[in-house]
């Protein structure tokens, strides 16, 4: 164990997340995301946590892009479908709670959604059952303490 790090966050994970450059985008899945199909780089895996107590672990470790309107994109529904509020209203809340600032989240087309995580850094399989649960965060710049 580390002071001061979340104990959701696997010491895979963190190396992750230190390894990724601004711009560069994350997924927090779902348990029912299809993350080896689409996850085209690196796939771990967080069975169950939730997708709420990783980003309580994740964000006071890294910055979110500051340069774009919408650092966190959530899939929208399909046709036919409801979101239920909740899980982003649970989302924002933890981001929050670790005194980020919580942006307006982005939703996207299904397919489309797939095609970006494609291009994501990494995909983290979390034991979320919430339905459209997924989340993409985008890294920001992180700033240098101490100046």
């Amino acid at each position: 164990m580390l002071k001061g790090i979340h104990p959701a966050i696997s010491p895979e994970l963190l190396s992750v997340l230190s390894r990724m450059g601004h711009g560069d985008e994350i997924l927090l899945s779902d348990a029912h995301f299809p993350a080896e199909t689409y996850g085209k780089h690196i796939v771990l895996r967080a069975d169950g946590l939730g997708i709420d107590t990783l980003l309580e672990g994740v964000m006071p470790l890294f910055e979110l892009d500051q340069y774009v309107s919408h650092p966190l994109v959530m899939m929208e529904a399909v046709s036919g479908d409801q979101l239920d509020p909740s899980v982003e209203e649970k989302y924002l809340a933890a981001i929050g709670s670790t005194g980020t600032e919580q942006p307006a989240i982005e939703r996207m087309e299904r397919f489309e959604f797939y095609q970006r995580v494609e291009h994501c850094f990494a995909v983290v399989v979390t034991g979320e059952t919430a339905k459209y649960g997924n989340i993409i965060l985008k890294k920001g710049v992180t700033p240098v303490r101490g100046k």
